[in-house]
C-alpha cells in the first residue's frame, strides 16, 4: 500500500498549485483521505479530508474559501486544489488514509502516510 504525494513547488502570494496524492493498493471508496501540513518549527496540522462513502469534503479553518479537495475514483487520486496561496501556506504537504468508513473524516490515528510535498509560497 503506498501513498505518493506531488505538485508542490514554489509559487507568489496569490497563486494556486493542485497537489495530487496518489494511492496504490487502496480503494479510495474504502478508504478516506486527509490532507496534513507542517511548517518548519510547526507542529504538524490537518488541512482538509474527504470521506470514503460519499466522497464528502471538510476543511480546516485555514483551509475553507481558498481550497478544494476530490478525488477521482477511476485514477484513485485525491487532489488538493490550493488558491490564493499566501507565505503562511509554506509547508511540507502530506495525504495519510484512514480506514473508518463513517459520514466524518479525521486528522488523527491516520492508517498509512504518503511522502511529503513541499509547497513555497514567496515573493
Amino acid at each position: 500500500l503506498q501513498l505518493q504525494a506531488s505538485g508542490g513547488g514554489l509559487v507568489q502570494p496569490g497563486e494556486s498549485l493542485r497537489l495530487s496524492c496518489a494511492a496504490s493498493g487502496l480503494t479510495l471508496d474504502r478508504y478516506a483521505i486527509s490532507w496534513f501540513r507542517q511548517a518548519p518549527g510547526k507542529e504538524r496540522e490537518g488541512v482538509s479530508c474527504i470521506t470514503a462513502i460519499g466522497g464528502s469534503p471538510y476543511y480546516t479553518e485555514s483551509a475553507k474559501g481558498r481550497f478544494t479537495i476530490s478525488r477521482d475514483i477511476a485514477k484513485n487520486t485525491v487532489y488538493l486544489q490550493m488558491n490564493s496561496l499566501k507565505p503562511e501556506d509554506t509547508a511540507v504537504y502530506y495525504c495519510a488514509a484512514d480506514q473508518r468508513l463513517g459520514p466524518r473524516c479525521y486528522y488523527y490515528n491516520m492508517d498509512y502516510w504518503g511522502n511529503g510535498t513541499q509547497v513555497t509560497v514567496s515573493s
